[in-house]
């Protein structure tokens, strides 16, 4: 039975990386109520889950521990007979997995998002309400693509901000580091001071990043 070797294997499996609280895991991301205002306790709530997710080891620190016991899980997880390597099926079947994973959150994510277009909760759609919902799939999937072109996603982007968290440039991001830079991250949004972050503001915040992230191109292209 053809083999691959472990280390190979985790280096196929790192595809992923550590990301700050630019990564929206949660329904809403940091707004929590909702209210589509982000404030500076929702922002460090959301913050500590993103946290608490990367420390793997749970030693209160971010470093290359805590992706390398991420990844070997990942591979302790396809290596379903524990000898040390993953097998053609062993593979599969963790393809085969994945696959089913993925339609069930597709399911889930249907049944959702037809409750939502519902919006008089009368079990079926109007062609007013399918003309609604597919007017606001289309502006989320625009927003979507809009984030993706400002790198706001993606493993180059969440080490860049691992990066500059890491304050004393040790390679080793602290609880501490983490806190002052999801903190400072939220006053740079928080353009007026309110204590809130308002739609406005991280339409601001998103733009000024796409400049930022063009001028760094620009300035590497001419070197």
């Amino acid at each position: 039975m053809k083999k691959i070797n472990l280390t190979l294997a985790a280096a196929a499996l790192a595809t992923s990386s550590l990301a700050l609280a630019g990564h929206h895991g949660g329904k809403r991301g940091p707004d929590a109520d909702g209210d589509g205002e982000v404030t500076l306790a929702e922002a460090r709530a959301h913050a500590a889950k993103m946290f608490e997710r990367a420390d793997a080891d749970g030693n209160g620190q971010i470093d290359e521990a805590d992706r390398t016991a991420r990844h070997a899980a990942r591979f302790a997880k396809m290596d379903a007979d524990g000898d040390g390597e993953v097998s053609q099926e062993e593979m599969q079947a963790a393809h085969e997995a994945r696959k089913a994973e993925r339609k069930q959150r597709s399911g889930a994510r249907h049944e959702r998002m037809f409750e939502s277009a519902d919006t008089d909760g009368s079990g079926s759609l109007s062609e007013a309400e399918m003309q609604a919902a597919h007017e606001a799939r289309r502006g989320r999937m625009a927003e979507r693509g809009d984030k993706m072109r400002k790198g706001r996603r993606g493993p180059g982007h969440g080490m860049a901000m691992l990066r500059r968290a890491d304050a004393n440039g040790d390679k080793i991001v602290t609880r501490a580091e983490f806190d002052a830079a999801t903190e400072a991250r939220f006053n740079r949004a928080d353009t007026d001071g309110s204590g809130t972050i308002s739609a406005e503001e991280r339409q601001a915040a998103r733009a000024a990043m796409k400049e930022r992230m063009q001028q760094r191109r620009s300035e590497k292209g001419s070197n």
